[in-house]
């Protein structure tokens, strides 16, 4: 095949579509979810992909300059962005696509409502544009509302491909299969965005039996304000009669890329006259799993539960009330108070707060308080904004899903910060949430979860949030008997059961953990977890028996017995996976003497240098005398100190020692101070602090002014002392998998140990840091003037002597040390390098004279004193 290799654009591709997507998702046949409308707050970035049929297909690549350009169309058209790109076309690509997309990844953030038009220009010519459509209703669309339309009806038709004769139509549920052209769908819809124009697409698929997709539509109509109405058709089909085959099939319309109405019809021989009732589609609603359920298999469900005797028990007072208040209002007493069910669950996790709530939206459903008893479950992060104006439609849009049902909000502390704080939105959740609870339209019940202290909290932070929760459940840690029948049931429900040994080795160890429980003990989730544990230890040791026997054999001669029994070999292995066994390592003498000679060099710090090289020895001795290396040491240590006399450094050269000596597997060191550990939200805190130790395992957690965990004052609403017991019960829990570094002045770290009883006697040495004499002071910085390849004259040496002299002593408690020392180098350099430029002199001079440093003098009034250390006026 021979082709023209000319230089126009034209003789390298043809254009083929320039289309606009929102959602990266890859359909079928590498196709986005192409669309022209868009939901203001569902969009995020809007993407546009160009196609081009290439020309040189199979026969050489070549280079395309493509440009994206994006208008909105406001009285004329307004440039708001454009997009270069180069790109190398492969003579192996029929078709080349260029997807780039704009945009925010904040949905809400970048498009507002406006009609905008997208254009593609290839090599500086105009190759296609394309308008498209943002739209703003005033609230985002949910599963309950639609602020744009509600359909009316959908019929249909048989009819030719110009169809225009309203009036003659005869709707059908069943199609001839021998007569049929196209199937129509008659769409009517009721606008519900009235105030204003705007653009409305619908997709209609129609799909068979198999759910293939027999043919698409696409119909994009203009609403104007004065519509009340909205009629749409689309079909699908030929002109030529038996393209359609017998088959049942289903119309599904789609508006914003949601199925708003679904309707199944019939092809067979002969037509058959009639409609279909029409529902609106709602496949999110989630149900509770006792929706089926009359109420005394409600309750009934519920005495099944292991446990929650309270619980149980109140519940059972709770329905009876509600169903004595409906008695009176039958007998006509006038209730002046709605029924008051709004309520709290107070517990720690694994204890049932969300089975519970799904039932109790099954329990108000069956007894006509809702309509619907779905429950709707949420937290922080589903209702509070990012930025001003986001949170009231993320909350209004919870609202509405749950409406009939359950608004079931977890760790709902969350949503009040540790102290006053305005600019927290999730205190505009919690206004919103009380003016729905108390002037709403009701058919809502809220339940608020989450731990016990926190959720107290959470109740205080607010005048009137107590008063619209009438009833608390207070849901109490599971026993270890009653954490024992769950395993029995959790067992029963995973095909399994455990040999005498293992159950009573199964039983110890939940008894265990319960006694070693805190407030994030997993519960009846731990048990469950522990269970699938013991079931894979029970798969693997089948698969290896089964291999050892004979190598790729099958599970013939395994009978269900044995397929289902957890031996006792099975739970020690699950434990033993559990504790994770610390690596006995050999000292590495290279990394050692590196760090020892690293060690040795730093300016004083005698009696420092001498306890860690005491350390080596002993760790030596023990190695030599076959001792346990792993357990006899566990280095939590306290570096006490001024600023700027080394305790960052030799932490960091311990983290390195430690790891020489096969003490820490990693020896990596992980710098934090309060901010690292404390969080701004109640019961985040532990969390946070949790997540830095687990990234310190096997390495050191270097704690910098770690008195600021007890401000001074302290306050029982500090979260600084949840981080204290957090690191307290990790620093026992995993001991000797990581080492904690506690840094800070002498007399403050001093005021923090004795600031808590456990804290003392879970650091096992002290390094104190003194203050650098004035010769160590002159050291310092005659390395400091080393490092950057300068010598000083003898001049200039007796005069900074003679400074560091004056520096110690008229030092304070803030005195910098070594960052003083750092901050009079810089400065000393500054000043030469000044001089040499005034030489005008291009050869390097690294020559430190008295003229460098004659500045510095025994002048008190030149310097601030004070908090902020000494620094130059």
């Amino acid at each position: 095949m021979e082709y023209s290799n000319e230089s126009s654009v034209a003789a390298k591709f043809k254009f083929k579509d320039l289309r606009m997507y929102s959602s990266t998702e890859w359909m079928d046949g590498n196709r986005k979810k192409y669309r022209q409308v868009f939901d203001k707050y569902e969009t995020g970035h809007i993407y546009a992909e160009l196609a081009l049929y290439n020309k040189l297909y199979d026969f050489e690549d070549w280079d395309v300059q493509i440009d994206f350009r994006c208008y909105v169309i406001k009285k004329g058209r307004v440039e708001i962005f454009s997009l270069q790109f180069s790109r190398k076309v492969s003579r192996f690509e029929p078709i080349f696509y260029l997807r780039e997309g704009w945009g925010h990844k904040q949905e809400a953030s970048y498009w507002k409502k406006g009609t905008y038009c997208w254009e593609a220009y290839v090599d500086g010519e105009k190759v296609g544009s394309r308008f498209f459509y943002v739209e703003d209703a005033g609230a985002p669309i949910t599963e309950h509302n639609n602020p744009y339309l509600e359909v009316s009806s959908v019929r249909l038709y048989e009819g030719p491909y110009e169809d225009t004769d309203e009036e003659s139509r005869q709707y059908l549920h069943t199609f001839d299969v021998e007569e049929t052209r196209y199937i129509y769908t008659e769409i009517e819809l009721i606008n519900l965005n009235a105030s204003k124009n705007w653009q409305c697409e619908l997709i209609v698929k129609f799909l068979n039996e198999a759910y293939e997709l027999k043919g698409q539509v696409t119909r994009l109509t203009r609403v104007e304000r004065k519509d009340e109405v909205i009629k749409i058709t689309a079909g699908w089909g030929h002109n030529m009669k038996g393209s359609w085959r017998e088959d049942n099939y289903m119309a599904v319309v789609v508006f914003l890329e949601r199925p708003i109405a679904e309707i199944p019809f019939t092809v067979s021989d002969h037509f058959a006259v009639g409609t279909y009732e029409i529902e609106p589609i709602n496949r999110h609603a989630v149900v509770s799993g006792f929706d089926k359920l009359s109420l005394d298999q409600v309750f009934a469900r519920l005495d099944g539960f292991v446990g929650l005797k309270s619980i149980k028990r109140q519940i059972r007072e709770h329905a009876n009330y509600i169903r004595f208040l409906k008695l009176r209002k039958d007998r006509g007493f006038a209730e002046e108070e709605g029924i008051n069910v709004h309520s709290v669950f107070i517990g720690n996790p694994g204890t049932g707060k969300t089975t519970i709530a799904k039932m109790m939206g099954a329990l108000y459903h069956k007894m006509g308080l809702l309509s619907k008893g779905h429950v709707h479950e949420v937290d922080r992060v589903d209702l509070v904004g990012e930025y001003i104006g986001q949170t009231a439609p993320k909350v209004k849009a919870a609202i509405d899903r749950a409406r009939g049902g359950v608004l079931f909000i977890d760790e709902a502390y969350a949503l009040a910060r540790s102290q006053d704080d305005s600019k927290d939105f999730g205190r505009e959740v919690i206004e919103i949430l009380i003016k729905e609870m108390s002037n709403g339209p009701g058919d809502l019940v809220v339940i608020v979860a989450g731990y016990p202290k926190e959720m107290k909290y959470f109740l205080d932070s607010n005048p009137g949030m107590k008063s619209r929760f009438k009833y608390t459940y207070a849901f109490d840690d599971y026993t270890p008997d009653e954490l024992i029948q769950i395993m029995s049931y959790a067992a029963q429900q995973k095909e399994v059961v455990f040999s005498l040994p293992a159950q009573e080795q199964m039983n110890l160890i939940i008894t265990n953990a319960y006694r070693n429980r805190n407030q994030t003990f997993g519960n009846a989730r731990y048990v469950y977890d522990l269970v699938d544990l013991t079931k894979i230890a029970l798969g693997q040791r089948v698969i290896q028996e089964m291999e050892d026997q004979v190598p790729g054999a099958s599970a013939v001669g395994f009978t269900r017995e044995s397929l289902e029994t957890i031996e006792l070999i099975d739970v020690e292995r699950t434990q033993a996976s559990m504790s994770q066994p610390r690596v006995n390592l050999p000292i590495d003498e290279e990394l050692l003497q590196d760090t020892q000679i690293e060690l040795n060099s730093l300016v004083g710090m005698t009696e420092i240098k001498k306890q860690i090289n005491e350390l080596v020895q002993l760790v030596r001795y023990y190695r030599r005398t076959n001792r346990d290396v792993l357990n006899a040491f566990s280095l939590h240590t306290v570096l006490l100190g001024n600023p700027g006399t080394g305790k960052t450094t030799v932490a960091r050269l311990l983290a390195k020692m430690y790891k020489a000596l096969g003490l820490l597997e990693r020896g990596h060191l992980v710098e934090t101070d309060r901010q690292g550990l404390v969080a701004e939200f109640v019961g985040h805190t532990a969390v946070k602090t949790d997540a830095r130790i687990e990234e310190a395992i096997k390495g050191v957690l270097f704690i910098d002014e770690a008195y600021g965990l007890t401000p001074m004052g302290g306050g029982s609403r500090d979260f600084g002392d949840e981080a204290i017991q957090t690191l307290l019960k990790r620093m026992e829990d995993r001991r000797g998998e990581f080492f904690v570094i506690a840094a800070g002045y002498t007399d403050r770290m001093e005021a923090f140990l004795k600031a808590n009883p456990g804290l003392s006697s879970r650091f096992d040495q002290t390094l104190r840091f003194e203050d650098y004499t004035a010769d160590e002071l002159m050291e310092i910085a005659v390395q400091m003037l080393v490092k950057e390849q300068f010598t000083l004259t003898e001049d200039a040496k007796v005069h900074l002597q003679s400074y560091c002299n004056f520096l110690f002593q008229f030092r304070d408690r803030y005195f910098g040390n070594a960052r003083v020392i750092r901050q009079v180098i810089a400065d000393v350099t500054k000043r030469h390098h000044l001089r040499m430029s005034a030489l005008q002199s291009s050869a390097p001079d690294r020559l430190i004279t008295f003229e460098d440093v004659q500045h510095l003098t025994d002048d008190k009034t030149l310097f601030n004193f004070g908090r902020q250390g000494v620094g130059f006026k």
